[in-house]
């Protein structure tokens, strides 16, 4: 299937489905984390819309255990970097309607939560389209290590997700029910 009619029918699949109790259980993550001994401390995760996984929980429970949170700001040619955020902070909302950090001190995370519209059991995703993830994905990679981990509900998952050259395949994805690695 087309990656447009495939994202189109996920989103809509999403909005009928979504409970905002079907959230990511945060000791899944941090168990994943110690198993893989990931002892990094910047996690980098999105503000979610569009009925996505919502994760400003999961970074509190991040900052509460020590670690440093950032959120993406976008920027021109469809990049985004990402900057430092407290959860007391105040955020802007952008031109699409995403709230951003309004702070000037950016991050390079080592740990990604990454949003997706639908993903596959070889840990392909497909997002909104525009690209803006696999981009940060590359320009974090050329300066240090990073670790992704795509959180979705478990009805997000479909059999096979077209992938090109520009796309990155990702560590894990956590979902309500389950992790895929």
């Amino acid at each position: 299937m087309e990656k447009s009619l495939l994202r189109k029918k996920i989103i809509k699949i999403r909005k009928i489905n979504f409970k905002e109790n079907l959230n990511i259980d945060f000791s899944k993550i941090i168990s994943l984390l110690k198993k893989i001994k990931k002892s990094s401390k910047i996690v980098g995760g999105y503000y979610p819309v569009n009925y996505e996984i919502d994760d400003i929980k999961i970074l509190e429970k991040f900052e509460k255990k020590g670690f440093k949170i950032c959120l993406p700001r976008i920027k021109k040619n469809f990049q985004m970097d990402f900057y430092r955020f407290s959860n007391n902070d105040i955020l802007k909302t952008n031109k699409y309607g995403i709230p951003e950090p309004l702070s000037n001190i950016k991050a390079l995370p080592d740990i990604l939560l990454v949003p997706l519209v639908g993903f596959d059991k070889n840990l392909n995703r497909i997002g909104y389209g525009a690209g803006y993830y696999d981009r940060a994905i590359a320009k974090i990679k050329k300066k240090k290590k990073l670790l992704t981990i795509g959180l979705a509900f478990h009805f997000q998952e479909v059999k096979f997700i077209p992938t090109n050259k520009f796309d990155y395949k990702l560590d894990f994805v956590v979902t309500n029910k389950k992790v895929f690695q």
